[in-house]
């Protein structure tokens, strides 16, 4: 994990692959946290297990957006998200509980729900997240909740922020190089780096890679986002890394206490270790920097799916493209140059701007 757990705390997987939390003072009897990890809930949850209490409950009221909620997140469309998911939107919840949790479900209009992404307005990943989280559970309430018939968020449009068309920064080649000789092979900072390059894995899914997913040096991985099953060749620089670094037992990544990470805590800490080696990027960045290299290296949008685990064509698209254009791109430039000038020889960048052509007299005059 990226922090020592408090007292009595205890992380688990269950065999169908979810993550479930439970307090436990030595040998006594375990009592399990039904909340989300890291909200307030789940820490009220924690300290009312530690005292041997039960927790405060008050039931909402009937038809309110606080009981719509509760019950939304008892049914099976939320308990198909994943994980991360359901921890980004309880967090959202909460918030939206906070302060309009008593108005009547019924009550929740269009005007409510653009309300509600203006006050977030001044960081639009945060309001576009709010809008998309509502969305899921207006998807619910007018369908197999049945509680309203309209949707109120139908037509609200998700707002533009500045780095829309780029997203997370993708590393260069240039910043590549600069971590490994800063991160040598043997350390955890360049195993890290090794695990995310060499398989496109998102940063939950490399932290939960180990031994047991690799057999005759192929790695098969069923991807925690999108529930794809992914299957790789062990690349020999992952290889070399993996046999020069002290790993887990279970996962190969663990922390400075020998614990798992959890991919929150993964994150922050790459991203500090990165900045160490003078580098900009984020755990995601070299996931895209890895896309990058696999299209202009040819790799097809089929491929590009079955590497990074993608469901749709959609980002692989968006890869193969951009590899397009750049050869396209380079291929046609001369294309720009006046058309009695298409089959003479380019100028020698370094002659200089006003170097003048060397003569064809053989005797130099």
């Amino acid at each position: 994990m990226g922090r020592k757990l408090p007292p009595y705390l205890h992380r688990e997987k269950t065999r169908h692959g979810q993550i479930v939390w439970h307090v436990r003072r030595d040998h006594g009897k375990r009592v399990r946290i039904r909340s989300a990890f890291d909200t307030p809930e789940f820490w009220a949850e924690y300290r009312a297990a530690l005292e041997g209490v039960p927790v405060a409950t008050k039931s909402p009221k009937a038809h309110s957006l606080e009981w719509a909620l509760d019950a939304y997140r008892r049914s099976s469309q939320w308990a198909g998200y994943s994980n991360a998911t359901r921890r980004q939107h309880e967090a959202i919840f909460h918030n939206v509980i906070k302060s309009a949790g008593a108005e009547l479900l019924s009550r929740i209009s269009s005007k409510t729900i653009i309300a509600g992404r203006e006050r977030r307005a001044a960081t639009p990943h945060s309001a576009n997240n709010f809008l998309k989280a509502m969305r899921g559970f207006f998807k619910w309430a007018t369908g197999d909740g049945r509680l309203v018939e309209i949707d109120p968020t139908k037509g609200v449009k998700l707002l533009k922020g500045k780095n829309d068309e780029v997203g997370f920064h993708t590393w260069t080649e240039q910043e590549v190089t600069r971590f490994e000789a800063h991160w040598p092979l043997g350390t955890r900072e360049r195993l890290a780096f090794d695990l995310l390059l060499y398989t496109g894995f998102r940063r939950g899914d490399a932290v939960r890679l180990g031994r047991q997913h690799v057999r005759d040096d192929v790695i098969s991985f069923r991807t925690e986002k999108t529930g794809e099953v992914v299957t790789i060749p062990l690349l020999q620089p992952l290889a070399d890394s993996i046999a020069a670094t002290k790993t887990g037992d279970l996962t190969f990544l663990v922390t400075g206490h020998g614990r798992p990470f959890v991919k929150e805590g993964f994150g922050n800490w790459f991203r500090e270790v990165a900045t160490a080696a003078g580098c900009p990027g984020s755990a995601h960045g070299l996931r895209k920097a890895g896309a990058t290299r696999a299209a202009e290296n040819g790799a097809t949008e089929r491929q590009l799916m079955a590497i990074f685990g993608w469901s749709t064509g959609k980002m692989a698209q968006h890869y193969t493209r951009a590899a397009d254009n750049r050869r396209l791109a380079a291929g046609a430039a001369d294309l720009l140059m006046p058309a009695h000038t298409q089959n003479e020889k380019r100028p020698h960048l370094g002659s200089g701007a006003g170097a003048k052509p060397k003569s064809r007299n053989k005797s130099g005059s």
